[in-house]
Order: structure tokens, then sequence, then C-alpha cells
């Protein structure tokens, strides 16, 4: 890890990110792509050593309550925020000036600050996003080898549905030849449904390669999937989108199963929610009535 001080931390949508790079490993990510310019090992990760400074500053300046959100580029729940505990500070600080929250993991550390999850929540609004990849917990550890499983995050959703807390569940990346399964939609579906998650995200069965990430996802391949790094240069090139050939019949899937599940499956109409804040009182949402 290596330290930086860090110019301002909240994006112009309110997104922040308090480490840069990884430990969990995933073969996917595309947070190695070049075009993120990050000038050092991905593993190195850097610290915003006055990122919890500027943050309180940032929000006491803010003339309007929003939704403050992390997790985009990085984890924060990496096993290095049980050191430092930086998302926890910084939660704090945004439940002390009355903003709400959404944060996206993979990890079941987060449950360490249920607590903090459940007091934003109980006067504002916080929404715990979680990615979820495959069913099969062998290929997990293949894929996303340093992070918790998938039947531990279905174990999570289930412990923030108990405590009040709304969960939107992200399903990606599918990968061709891999997880792009009836099997596997079915299962993690099956998982959200069970736990009563909020809604399922999903931009399509396939995933995204860019220059920094393709290479390393390759690399991976190689050692956990021999041959299949040929398979995909054959059937993709060196395209962007790479899309399961089995998209359009999975993607049917998914929204047949969401739609008798009750779950939002309309990413635009999730997004909203993630973005709305929303302000209660006495343990009810404020109406016009209050005002």
């Amino acid at each position: 890890m290596h330290y930086v001080k860090a110019k301002g931390i909240l994006s112009a949508k309110n997104g922040m990110n308090l480490y840069r790079g990884c430990s969990h490993g995933c073969i996917y990510c595309d947070s190695r792509s070049k075009c993120y310019h990050m000038e050092h090992e991905f593993e190195d990760i850097e610290i915003k050593e006055n990122a919890i400074e500027l943050l309180e500053i940032a929000l006491k300046h803010k003339r309007k309550k929003c939704m403050i959100g992390t997790g985009a580029m990085t984890d924060p729940y990496i096993p290095l925020e049980m050191e430092l505990g930086h998302i926890r500070k910084a939660m704090a600080l945004v439940c002390e000036y009355g903003h709400g929250f959404t944060v996206i993991t993979k990890s079941s550390r987060i449950l360490r600050d249920i607590d903090l999850l459940k007091k934003i929540n109980d006067t504002t609004k916080c929404v715990v996003q979680m990615t979820m990849t495959t069913y099969d917990e062998e290929l997990c550890r293949k894929i996303e080898p340093n992070v918790s499983t998938t039947r531990e995050r279905f174990e999570v959703l289930k412990e923030l549905h108990g405590a009040g807390i709304p969960a939107v569940v992200w399903l990606s990346p599918i990968l061709p030849f891999i997880n792009d399964t009836e099997e596997n939609i079915l299962g993690i579906l099956d998982y959200c449904a069970r736990a009563e998650v909020y809604g399922v995200i999903c931009f399509g069965m396939g995933l995204t390669l860019r220059d920094g990430n393709r290479e390393y996802f390759y690399r991976q391949l190689d050692r956990s999937f021999p041959g299949m790094k040929e398979k995909y240069i054959r059937k993709y090139g060196d395209q962007y989108m790479i899309e399961s050939p089995n998209s359009r019949k999975l993607m049917a899937l998914f929204h047949e199963i969401c739609r008798q599940n009750e779950m939002l499956h309309d990413n635009a109409q999730i997004f909203a929610y993630l973005n709305t804040f929303e302000e209660k009182y006495a343990g009810r949402q404020l109406s016009i009535f209050d005002l």
C-alpha cells in the first residue's frame, strides 16, 4: 500500500473512491483498464490519506442533501479496510450530515458496518449494491478468488433484508463459454428472490474488455481455463463488447424470472432509485403535510 494526498474526494455525481487498486483478484476487472490511468501496481493499494477530511468539508458545504456513493472503481471492503476503517469513518460522516448512502461490494465484510447502514437508512436512505456473477461456488473461486463466494453474499443479502436495508444486485459480468448458462442465471436470481432484493441490474449477458483489463483477463484464462483465450480471440478479436452467444435467450429468461418474483429489472428505474435522496421522520417518509 502507499499514501497520496487527494485534491478532492466527491465526483460531480457525488461518488467517491477512498482507495485505488484492489486485492480481490477478479479475473474480469474493468478497473485495470489503461484508460483509468492507474500509475501503480493494481494490488499496491493507493490510500487517500486526507479523504475523510475532504469528505467532511464537502458534506458540510453541500447545499442540498443527496445520495453519496462508493465502490464504482474499487470495492471499499478490501481486507485493508478492516485495518484502516476509512469507509466506516466516511459512513459516520454521511450519517452525521444527514445524507443518503449507497455502496457497491462483493464482500461480507460489509456486515461489520451494519449498525451504521441501518442508522443511515432509519433517517434517510441506504442501499447496498452487491455484485453476483456465478452461482457455482467452485467457479466463483476461480473467477473471483479473494472475495466472498456467491453463497456468502446471499447470506449477507438476507441479513440486510432482515435489518430493513434495501439491496440491489448487479448480475454481471457473464463470461461467454464459462458462466453463460441458464443454470447460472436461474441460481443467482433464485438467491435474489429469496433475499427479497429491491432490483437486479443487468446490462446484458457478456462483459467488456479494454486495453489493460483484456491482457489480465487473458492471462487468467490461460491459468484457469486452458484453451479458452484462443476461443475468445477467434470469436471476438479485439472487440470491446463481448456478448455471449446465448445472450438473447438468457436476457429473456432474466426478465421473465424477475417479473415472476416482482423484482425491479429496468436499469433506468433502478438507477433513478439509487440516485434519489429520501428523508424520513419519526420512522416514516416525509410527506407534503410534514413541510
